[in-house]
């Protein structure tokens, strides 16, 4: 088992994660509807050159371009059979790219959800998903990842099976939802369920947290609504927080993020001060963000949990569900994570 992920969280106050895949490789040349894993094997120059541009800019976590690397999601592009290829390929291309950065660089294994609904209210079983995930995640660590990172996902069902089936590979295991439905994942759960389940998991997640969403603001408030569930439950797990670049706009045929780097680099510093450790961007973020937030957090001593208000003002707005929950009008409910997600179903997108 890779030890590095958990020695660098020994000694450091704050990691600094990368930002987005799909958005820096459509600058790339990457057409609409095209499967990102398959450049893992038909342009793995421009997959070095992308992980090299977030290692560059001070990321010390860089994830594989395998977000969609299930059998699942690879099937949609008559590649389901292509699962062990293309996630050693890009988990080797990353490996070569992290050896070479003269400095403590964590290969994270992307592995998001399956776009499949699990019982009991779709037909994907637990066993399936597990499968799955466990096949995706012994291919990474073929390739030499240091730790499984699984994100976006927005059930607990799927939590459950993600979890279990990377444990098969022995590697320390992150995972994290999406929070994009009013304080909730599309499924349902709240981040104080999201708190509540990691007592659930086998094996225990190493971290945890929010990913991509709607916007930092909400990032931020999920955050301290994660850490207020912690004090309640006295589950203290390491905080991870990945937002989105701000809200995206389709501007000349193309989707935007409005997020500058100055807006990430404030998002940056306010998740720090609510309680995350990993902190990095989800879709739209590109490695002149994560320089930019690099340096702010540099200069940056962690100050004391944003309220409302200071999350609005920096930030931008935040639902009225999150609000709710950091008022204090939502009870952390440790029993519930189980049953959320049966509320709404919904495919997750494609990391951007």
């Amino acid at each position: 088992m890779s030890d590095l992920l958990q020695t660098l969280l020994d000694t450091r106050s704050w990691l600094l994660a990368d930002g987005a895949t799909g958005t820096n490789l459509f600058a790339m040349g990457l057409q609409t509807g095209d499967a990102p894993e398959l450049w893992n094997v038909d342009f793995p120059e421009r997959i070095a050159r992308h992980y090299q541009s977030f290692i560059e800019a001070g990321s010390d976590i860089i994830l594989t371009n395998t977000f969609g690397g299930s059998s699942y999601r690879l099937k949609l592009h008559n590649a389901q059979d292509r699962v062990g290829e293309l996630n050693r390929a890009a988990a080797r291309i990353a490996r070569e790219q992290s050896d070479g950065a003269g400095r403590p660089v964590v290969v994270a294994g992307s592995m998001g959800p399956t776009g499949e609904i699990l019982e009991p209210t779709g037909t994907l079983t637990q066993q399936e998903a597990r499968v799955a995930f466990a096949e995706q995640a012994m291919a990474l660590k073929e390739g030499g990842v240091d730790v499984l990172w699984i994100e976006t996902l927005s059930s607990t069902e799927e939590v459950v099976a993600a979890v279990a089936g990377a444990g098969e590979a022995g590697l320390p295991v992150v995972v994290t939802l999406s929070i994009d439905t009013n304080g909730r994942t599309m499924m349902g759960v709240t981040p104080s369920e999201i708190i509540a389940l990691q007592a659930e998991l086998s094996p225990a997640p190493i971290a945890c947290g929010a990913n991509c969403g709607v916007g930092a603001a909400e990032v931020a408030a999920a955050v301290v609504n994660m850490m207020n569930a912690a004090d309640q439950t006295g589950i203290r797990p390491i905080i991870v927080a990945k937002a989105n670049c701000g809200i995206p706009e389709y501007k000349d045929g193309h989707i935007v993020y409005t997020g500058t780097p100055e807006l990430m680099a404030e998002y940056a510093t306010l998740v720090h001060d609510a309680g995350a450790t990993i902190i990095g961007g989800c879709c739209g973020t590109t490695p002149d963000h994560i320089r930019r937030m690099r340096e702010a957090l540099e200069q940056h001593e962690r100050g004391v949990t944003p309220q409302v208000d200071v999350i609005v003002q920096k930030l931008g707005e935040i639902s009225t569900g999150a609000q709710a929950q950091l008022r204090g009008e939502m009870s952390v409910q440790a029993g519930a994570a189980g049953h959320a997600s049966s509320r709404r179903q919904s495919r997750r997108r494609r990391r951007g």
